[in-house]
Formats: C-alpha cells, sequence, structure tokens
C-alpha cells in the first residue's frame, strides 16, 4: 500500500541472484520518512550492506561483516515488517519480524520434512508451523552443514531433514555498542522510578498530557496521510481511512484525532460488529429480556452509538459513517473453518473468539449511517478503506486492565511497575500476526498508532504517574478531570483536551465480550481451551 505503483515480489537482484520477501511498512529508515515503495529501498539498503562489506573485507571476515550490515539495515527501520532476505554473496538467509510482532511469519516443517517459512499455513495442521519469535533475527548459514546426518537415511524414514540447531538468533539488545551482531531494539527499559512522597496530580494540563497528545498525533499523520486511493473507488466510495470502532477510549481517540488530520471532505468509517449469541439470547429470553434487536443491545454497539454520536457533536463538519456490522449466528458457523485456518497456528477458545471479531469487522460490510444524513434509512454498504486503525497497545502502555490496579494495590508503584513492564516486554507475543493473517484476508491492514516504535519508547520513558491515576492525589468534585478513572488516566485528559466528555469515562471491555463472540454455545468454555 506505499509508494505509486504496485511491485511484484519477490524482488531479485539479477547480478548477485540475492531475493528479499516482505511484508510491512516502514514508516522511517534512520529516523527520517521516506517516499516512495518501502519495499524496493529496503532491498536496496540490504544489497549495498553485503556487496560492501564483501569487497572491503578480506574473505575471512566478510561474512561477519556482511551479517552486520544487515543487521544495521533493519535496526534502521520503523514500523511494522516481516520479511525473509537471502543473501546469495554470502550463502545466508535471514528471517524476521518486527520486535513488537505486527506482521505474520509462520516457520515449519512440512509432511516431506522441508523447512517453510510462509506468511500463512498452508496445510490444515496446527502442529507443523509456529509463529517466527519476535526475539531477534534469525539466520542460516548455508556454507554450513543444514540437514540431518546421514539425510539420505533419515528422508526413507520420513523425519525431517532439515536440523533445525541449525538456525543462529541474533537477539535484539537495546544498547548494541558494545554487542557486536545485535539487532537494536528501538524499545529502551521501562522507567522504574517511584515518587518522593505523594505523586503530583494529573490534570489536562500537565505538560506530559500535553506531549502525549502531540506524539500521538504525530504517529497517527505517518499512517493514514498519503494513503493510496483505494482500488474500489470507482465503485461509489472511496473512504481511504476506517477505524475498528467500539466506542471505547483508545479507537475514540484515534478517530478524534484522525478529523484533524485528514482532508475535511474525506469521510471516515467507523466499523463497529456485533454479533448473534445463541446463549446470551436464550439467557435473556428466560428472563423476559430479550426484546429489540440481538445487536443493538450488544455493549460494543451501545458504546459505539454513543461515541458516534459524541464526534457528530465535536466535529460537526466531518461526514462520520457509523457502519453497523452485524453477524447472524448462520454467518459465524459458516465462515468458522475459514477463520480457524487463517488464525493458525493458534488453536484456542479465545483465539477463535477475537478472531472471529476481526474478521467480520475487517470485511466492512454492515448498515451505514451517515452523519450528514442522519434521517435517512441506513443503507448497505461495504467500506472501501483498505487501511484500519486499531488502539491496541493502549492498555499495556498505560495501565488499563484490571490486573494493575491489583498491583498497585497489593504493592504500589513499585508493584505497578513491574505489571506494567510485563506487558510493555510481551507486546511482541501479543500475537498480532494471527490479527494481520485474519483482517488481511480482505485485503485490507490494520495500522497500531500507539505501537509506532517513536511512540512507545517516549511512553516507557515516562514516570508511572504521568501515564494513570494510580496513587494521585483525587481532582476537586467541580472540576473536568473528576470522576476518571485511574487506568489510562493520561489517555482520559487527552479525550478530555478533545472534547470527549464521555469517552473520556468510557470502561475498557475485551473486544470478544464487547461483540458477544465469546462463549456462543456453552458459558462454562475457558478462552485457553483447544478446539476441537
Amino acid at each position: 500500500m506505499r509508494g505509486g505503483c504496485l511491485v511484484p515480489q519477490p524482488l531479485v537482484d539479477l547480478t548477485t541472484q540475492s531475493v528479499l520477501c516482505y511484508n510491512g511498512d516502514a514508516w522511517k529508515i534512520s529516523g527520517e520518512p521516506i517516499q516512495g515503495n518501502d519495499a524496493e529501498l529496503i532491498f536496496k539498503l540490504l544489497l549495498q550492506a553485503v556487496k560492501h562489506h564483501s569487497k572491503t573485507t578480506s574473505s575471512a571476515d566478510s561474512g561477519t561483516t556482511a551479517v552486520q550490515g544487515v543487521l544495521d539495515v533493519i535496526s534502521s527501520i520503523s514500523g511494522p515488517f516481516a520479511f525473509v532476505f537471502y543473501d546469495a554473496i554470502n550463502s545466508k538467509l535471514f528471517f524476521t519480524r518486527d520486535s513488537l510482532g505486527r506482521r505474520s511469519l509462520l516457520q515449519g516443517v512440512d509432511e516431506s520434512g522441508a523447512f517453510k517459512l510462509c506468511s500463512l499455513c498452508d496445510g490444515t495442521s496446527s502442529t507443523l508451523f509456529s509463529e517466527v519469535e519476535t526475539d531477534g533475527v534469525y539466520m542460516i548459514d548455508f556454507e554450513h552443514a543444514i540437514f540431518q546426518d546421514n539425510w539420505i537415511a533419515t528422508r526413507s524414514a520420513g523425519a525431517p531433514l532439515f536440523d533445525a540447531s541449525c538456525i543462529q538468533t541474533l537477539s535484539w539488545e537495546h544498547n548494541t555498542s558494545d554487542l557486536p551482531l545485535r539487532p537494536r531494539n528501538p524499545v529502551p527499559p521501562m522507567n522504574k522510578s517511584t515518587p518522593n512522597g505523594e505523586a503530583p496530580s494529573l490534570t489536562v494540563e500537565t505538560v506530559a498530557v500535553r506531549e502525549l497528545e502531540h506524539k500521538l498525533r504525530q504517529s497517527l499523520a505517518l499512517r493514514i496521510q498519503n494513503v493510496r486511493e483505494p482500488p474500489t473507488a470507482s465503485s461509489g466510495s472511496n473512504v481511504k481511512v476506517a477505524v475498528l470502532f467500539s466506542g471505547g477510549l483508545d479507537c475514540t481517540l484515534l478517530a478524534r484525532l484522525s478529523h484533524e488530520i485528514l482532508p475535511k471532505e474525506e469521510v471516515i468509517d467507523l466499523l463497529n460488529v456485533a454479533f448473534e449469541n445463541p446463549r446470551v439470547a436464550a439467557a435473556a429470553a428466560g428472563k423476559g429480556g430479550a426484546t429489540g434487536s440481538v445487536y443493538e443491545s450488544c455493549p460494543d454497539r451501545i458504546t459505539g452509538r454513543a461515541a458516534f454520536a459524541e464526534l457528530q457533536r465535536v466535529c460537526p463538519d466531518r461526514n462520520w459513517r457509523f457502519v453497523a456490522v452485524d453477524v447472524p449466528y448462520e454467518e459465524t458457523l459458516a465462515h468458522r473453518e475459514t477463520v480457524k485456518r487463517l488464525m493458525r497456528p493458534h488453536n484456542t477458545e479465545m483465539d477463535l473468539s477475537i478472531a472471529c471479531a476481526l474478521y467480520f469487522a475487517s470485511r466492512g460490510q454492515g448498515l451505514a449511517f451517515d452523519s450528514r444524513q442522519i434521517d435517512a434509512q441506513p443503507t448497505q454498504y461495504a467500506t472501501s478503506a483498505r487501511v484500519l486503525l486499531s488502539g491496541l497497545g493502549a492498555d499495556e502502555l498505560f495501565a488499563g486492565y484490571s490486573r494493575h490496579g491489583a498491583a498497585f494495590s497489593r504493592d504500589g508503584f513499585t508493584g505497578l511497575i513491574d505489571e506494567i513492564n510485563l506487558d510493555v516486554s510481551r507486546l511482541g507475543k501479543r500475537n498480532l500476526g494471527r490479527d494481520n493473517r485474519v483482517i488481511a484476508h480482505w485485503g485490507r491492514e490494520a495500522r497500531f498508532p500507539f505501537l509506532d516504535e517513536e511512540f512507545v519508547s517516549w511512553v516507557v520513558q515516562l514516570p508511572v504517574w504521568e501515564k494513570c491515576g494510580f496513587g494521585t492525589p483525587s481532582p476537586p468534585t467541580d472540576s473536568p478531570e473528576a470522576g476518571l478513572d485511574s487506568e489510562k488516566k493520561a489517555l482520559r485528559l487527552v479525550a478530555l483536551r478533545l472534547g470527549m466528555t464521555n469517552v473520556a469515562r468510557e470502561k475498557k471491555r475485551a473486544i470478544q465480550f464487547g461483540s458477544r463472540t465469546a462463549k456462543m454455545e456453552k458459558s462454562k468454555v475457558k478462552g485457553t481451551d483447544a478446539l476441537t
């Protein structure tokens, strides 16, 4: 989705026969925004690195210095990526995902014993493939043995031919000055300072809150400006950007800031998904409460409608289009096997619940309600937007989960900091590869402004009392900040600064419960249960 035209892949250098397969968005390289196609630029830089080091060093050292050159290029990229690069000059294969794991890359050995790297499982088994870990850059040196000993006998026995021990892991490190052959992790260590005495108040005028608004706007602008015209624009919809929209704090904040960045004439679609959950419907009927639409009673539909109304009030000169994506139970069943195939190798009830919500939301088909035609009958609609904004990452960075409050109650600021640090350290394990596969099925991609490397780096260096309200003084009852929850308080204050008084007070709700994809048949199913 970058550059002025489509670039076929894989990219092949005819001179050296080096190859790059790339899936990503490089927003910046060496701190500078880039123009044109990012895959071509990265391939050019990788080729320069391996060619330069091969010419300027002895044969004994050229392999090592070429590896360092490749790692330097990878370390310079800001943005989500997964790629496979074959350095034909030095007979080395590199494969990696960005340290936050925002793109899909799987590895495994197939039934024939061949080692494979792919974006999507090519079979029905989840056991043959696994997500490439986000621990670093992986390298295979073809100048050394990569097959198991006695490979002819091994092959005849049907065992894997590939020797997995030949994969070297070059781990991410934030400070690489004294560590050769280490790619640089862009996220620094967490600020673990605690306040001396009582923490200062957090208000709409706190410097960190104003700076947070500025930093988030910068991250968002990189992701929504200069988006190409959608290929379906001729069909009547020319929307470029949509929001995965539950009506919660994080996604509504992204919608509100997008209004200030995009031209006023551009429509912004708000994709709000709700499911018919037969278990919930049966329970409501048993209590005599089954009246009205099963979709309009979903928690995310209720908050979505309310946030849509607040956006209309605060930004009346923007045409917001609320797309009510209603999913009957029969349709969920009809698509379930497709969703299970896309999310492989993940195979739990929770994976399926989350993947279903993202699958149907990103399809982007539903009843459209335009803010400029509020009295008109809603019409069936399919968004043309290929860029979908997601608020993922805000809960981890700003202490948005109930466990953060529990950690503070149990162990004070030290416990809270440790809990946030644990969440941030696990961002790369958050199954974003699964989500990438599900959303890409519809030819769209999710973009995560809260997971911008520079934004994350800035947030983790803030003291904890400038991110959330735990342990800070309560504001006066007549102040604008009165009644705000401590979770993600800095973001709530940004919402207040932008006029979103109701959204600033919204509670956290998991997508599978807000859209009602969880526990459709049985109430006692656990999220960790394996699918049958």
